[in-house]
């Protein structure tokens, strides 16, 4: 049996998840697929910065385009500290493809001028 805090939803639901997969204490629907996936296969977004060469901003912010395994965080994080991106750049440059061996790319968030 695991316990869980939904992070779907404002509501913010106390989930248990038993050994059989089934989950209770969900006020929506969104409760049972979250707390299945995160006690089968966890997955995050993950919000990061990067380097870059503007005159305004010694960074800039990155994400990935989709939730990555969470066992793969530590790798995707060293890519992104090796990434350094050149301005002018645009909200969903692709920064790093594969990033982590995840297959998910990694893209910019901001319009960052020169």
């Amino acid at each position: 049996m695991t316990e869980l805090t939904c992070i779907i939803c404002p509501n913010g639901c106390h989930l248990i998840v038993d050994d059989n997969l089934n989950v209770t204490g969900n006020k929506c629907p969104r409760g049972v697929v979250y707390g299945k996936q995160e006690v089968t296969n966890p997955t995050r977004t993950v919000t990061s910065t990067v380097k870059c060469d503007s005159k305004k901003l010694r960074v800039c912010p990155v994400k990935t385009c989709d939730a990555i395994p969470k066992g793969k965080m530590f790798d995707v994080m060293k890519d992104i500290d090796s990434c350094f991106v050149h301005v002018p750049c645009k909200i969903g440059d692709v920064v790093m493809e594969n990033v982590g061996g995840t297959g998910i790319s990694l893209v910019v968030t901001r319009d960052i001028p020169e």
